[in-house]
């Protein structure tokens, strides 16, 4: 029995000193299994990291964005027809709304009449320049007559003189009566009051000429070097007569551009001002996506750049590609409503975020319409050429 028990110890020791071998060696395997696996994944992320992950920035972090066209009526008014509401598309130039145009057309009808009055006064300017130069010509005519009596005047002044001198030397001799010295001491009087009067009468035909061509200057200037189309009053009335007629038509409101409405803020009945924003449209074919990459991203990151994006709205079924068009002006955080004072000493560093404008295929757009605010995935190829 001691020998039996003794033999069978010794079995049982062998035994468990053969199985702690074993699991040894399998705890050995594993761990260098385990070591392997580490390396393997290490020198795999390695490389994803050098060759695949280095030649691309991605963010989740994006944006859809566009260009909206604010709609605002350039004339004031009651607005009597709205044609369109919020998410109907519209084509560039199509009727939105329109505005009571009574006013408009009042205005207009004024400014045509007062561009009316403009032409005929400006025709009547040019019959008064005709009228003042016949007028000063008349005068001149006037002047030579004026002359022709000083001349006539002077004549019988000095044939007067002549009479008189030749009785009055003989007058001691009885040869003349004194009659007869009296009759020509009168007619050379005479003679010599209308010498005066002839000159005078000269000078004032000189002076009446003269007044008259200067009247008939005064007038020219006003209509000199002008016509009916390039006179100063008749192209301001012109220019009041254009406003009114711009002034109706933008009682008519259209669309600047294709897109779609949103915000639509006026109704029929309601009286809208001068510049009052009425709605918004988006154009939807032309929408871009802000991505916001953290600046550590951006090393390497340059405008022309190819991009591949996806949409939460379609799903990872449809891809987007574009390209780089360039970069904010300054982080997100430094445009905010109250920017982050660094200065202050409670200061923590935060990784800040740049936004990227990325340009999407058109093609691509108008196959899969986006929205303004959707939002986006992005990954930018570093190794694509700009």
């Amino acid at each position: 029995m001691s020998d039996n028990a003794q033999g069978n110890g010794a079995q049982t020791g062998h035994g468990e000193g053969s199985g702690s071998v074993i699991d040894k060696s399998k705890r050995k395997n594993l761990l260098l299994g385990f070591g392997a696996a580490v390396v393997a994944l290490g020198v795999l992320w390695t490389g994803y990291e050098v060759f695949i992950a280095s030649g691309s920035v991605e963010t989740d972090n994006a944006y859809v964005a566009g260009d909206n066209a604010e709609v605002t009526p350039l004339t004031s008014g009651r607005v009597v027809e709205v044609l369109v509401t919020d998410t109907q598309p519209v084509r560039k130039g199509q009727l939105l709304f329109r505005i009571e145009d009574t006013d408009q057309k009042i205005a207009l009808s004024q400014a045509e009449a007062e561009l009316a009055q403009a032409k005929r006064k400006y025709g009547q300017s040019l019959a008064t320049n005709r009228a003042l130069g016949a007028a000063a010509d008349a005068n001149t005519a006037q002047i030579n007559t004026a002359k022709a009596n000083v001349a006539s005047a002077k004549a019988s002044l000095d044939k007067a003189q002549s009479d008189f001198d030749r009785r009055n030397a003989l007058k001691g001799t009885g040869a003349v009566s004194r009659e007869e010295l009296t009759a020509a001491r009168e007619a050379l009087a005479t003679a010599t009051a209308s010498y005066a009067q002839s000159q005078a009468s000269l000078a004032q035909a000189q002076a009446s000429a003269i007044s008259a061509r200067r009247q008939e200057q005064a007038s020219v200037a006003l209509t000199d070097g002008t016509t009916l189309d390039t006179a100063p009053e008749i192209q301001l009335a012109q220019a009041k007569v254009d406003a009114a007629k711009l002034d109706l038509e933008r009682t008519v409101v259209r669309a600047p551009i294709d897109g779609v409405v949103s915000k639509r803020a006026i109704q029929v009945g309601q009286k809208i001002q001068n510049g009052t924003a009425a709605m918004v449209i988006v154009p939807v074919d032309q929408l871009y996506v802000n991505a916001n990459f953290k600046e550590n991203q951006l090393g390497k990151v340059r405008s022309g750049q190819s991009a591949t994006l996806t949409s939460d709205f379609y799903g990872g079924s449809v891809t987007y590609h574009g390209k780089v068009v360039g970069f904010s002006g300054g982080t997100g955080a430094a445009f905010s409503l109250i920017p982050a004072q660094n200065a202050t000493g409670n200061w923590i560093k935060v990784v800040q975020r740049l936004p990227v404008r990325i340009e999407l295929d058109p093609k691509e757009l108008k196959e899969h319409p986006l929205r303004i605010g959707l939002s986006m995935d992005a990954e930018i190829d570093l190794t694509s050429s700009k």
